[in-house]
Formats: structure tokens, C-alpha cells, sequence
């Protein structure tokens, strides 16, 4: 399995932007997704995860009602739109297969695409 990460970029406080996580591999139409996020300094940490079928998710705290997680998996792709953005969400962004809000539950990783959140 191979995941790409993009939809990145520099966004003013309260916009809007969605990632893409693109997977190849038949692996990924049975797989849980999520998506982390690490500031500079900080450690890596977990911000949403879905179920192979879509219909289970997990939401951090602090983006609850403000980032939504999808997937198509006819276009093996993940998304993650994220709205109401605040300069604390400014982090490298990245996608991986597994389920939960633990690293260590997750076994292949996309390179990450940077989200910068000007105020």
C-alpha cells in the first residue's frame, strides 16, 4: 500500500481546505484510514479516523464539528475537509491505514502535505 497526501497550503483563519489521501493497493477498499497532524515541536497526534465502510469515524476533541472525514473508495481516495480553520491547527498533515487515535495502531503512512493557517 502506497498513500499520497495533498490538498495542503497557506489559509487565512476561518477558511477552508480539504485533503486527498490517494492509496494503491486492493488492500485499501478494506482498510480504516485516518489522518495525523504534527506541529513544529510538538509530537505527532491524531485528528480523525474512518471505517472501511465508511460508516464509523473518530474526531479529536478540538476539531469535532469543524473537520469532516469521507472516503470514495471507488477512487480509493480519503478526504479530509477541513473548515473554520484556526492558526492551531498549522501542522504537517498525514494520512495512514489503521483504526484509532494511537500512531501505533497504524502501519502504512503517506509523506504529508503542510497546512499553514495564517491569523
Amino acid at each position: 500500500v502506497q498513500l499520497q497526501a495533498s490538498g495542503g497550503g497557506l489559509v487565512q483563519a476561518g477558511g477552508s481546505l480539504r485533503l486527498s489521501c490517494s492509496a494503491t493497493g486492493r488492500t485499501f477498499i478494506d482498510s480504516a484510514m485516518g489522518w495525523f497532524r504534527q506541529a513544529p515541536g510538538k509530537e505527532r497526534e491524531f485528528v480523525a479516523a474512518i471505517s472501511w465502510s465508511g460508516v464509523g469515524t473518530l474526531y479529536e476533541d478540538s476539531v469535532k464539528g469543524r473537520f469532516t472525514i469521507s472516503r470514495d473508495s471507488a477512487k480509493n481516495t480519503v478526504y479530509l475537509q477541513m473548515d473554520s480553520l484556526k492558526p492551531e491547527d498549522t501542522a504537517v498533515y498525514y494520512c495512514a491505514r489503521g483504526w484509532g487515535t494511537k500512531a501505533y495502531n497504524y502501519d502504512y503512512w503517506g509523506q504529508g502535505t503542510l497546512v499553514t493557517v495564517s491569523s
